[in-house]
């Protein structure tokens, strides 16, 4: 079974990634730490500061802070945990 749909010219529209040990499909080439923060934890009012970690298969770990985006892969997974900062 193939983790990828493909649009015209062969880019992906849909990505299957991993957050908290969970598969999630994901639309577009970029993904927000706000929209890994929702998949990861439905419902969150926004008001508590998460910690955001990925890897992927292309592309060097990293993190994700508020405000910014990184480019999805397939496989990739997403560690998100709720921090004691405020």
């Amino acid at each position: 079974m193939s983790h990828q749909v493909t649009q015209e010219h062969g880019q992906h529209s849909k990505f299957h990634i991993i957050i908290n040990a969970r598969e999630h499909e994901v639309p577009g080439q970029k993904i927000s730490y706000r929209e890994v923060v929702n998949l990861a934890f439905p419902g969150d009012p926004g008001e508590i500061l998460y910690s955001v970690h990925y890897v992927a298969p292309h592309q060097p770990d990293g993190t994700l802070a508020e405000g910014q985006s990184v480019e999805v892969e397939n496989g990739m997974k997403c560690d998100v945990t709720p921090t004691n900062r405020s």
